[in-house]
C-alpha cells in the first residue's frame, strides 16, 4: 500500500510467505488443505 493510505489506516498488515509447499511441487491434500 502507498505510504499516505498506509498513514491514515487504523490497521496495516503485512502477510509474508517464508516457505509454502506448492513452491515444492506438493499438491493440496484432503484432510490437510482441504
Amino acid at each position: 500500500a502507498s505510504e499516505s493510505l498506509v498513514e491514515i489506516a487504523d490497521t496495516v498488515s503485512e502477510v509474508k510467505d517464508i516457505k509454502h509447499a506448492f513452491r515444492e511441487n506438493i499438491k493440496a491434500q484432503k484432510g490437510i488443505d482441504l
